[in-house]
């Protein structure tokens, strides 16, 4: 049960990133949902690394970490997608 609910948070955190970023996105639900789950467990981590993985009540730190990640992993993602989508179109 614990994969479906980083699945879950993943789809959340990735459409969170991806209203946050200017413009518009092309790429796919899959992609933004595999960079948001990314970004979760990798907010979790530095979180975890810098002492603020358990806080009584809400974990806003951890929140927050785990939105800064999937925003900057779906950036990168979107130019990745772009390039590779380009480059494909060209050939």
């Amino acid at each position: 049960m614990g994969w479906l609910w980083a699945i879950i948070v993943g789809f959340v955190l990735g459409l969170l990133a991806k209203l946050i970023l200017p413009g518009r996105q092309h790429s796919p639900l899959w992609l933004t949902t595999l960079l948001g789950t990314i970004g979760g467990l990798v907010g979790n981590a530095v979180a975890r690394a810098i002492g603020i993985a358990a806080t009584p009540g809400i974990d806003w730190g951890r929140h927050g970490l785990q939105l800064a990640a999937a925003v900057l992993l779906v950036f990168v993602g979107e130019m990745a997608y772009m390039t590779r989508r380009g480059s494909r179109q060209r050939a």
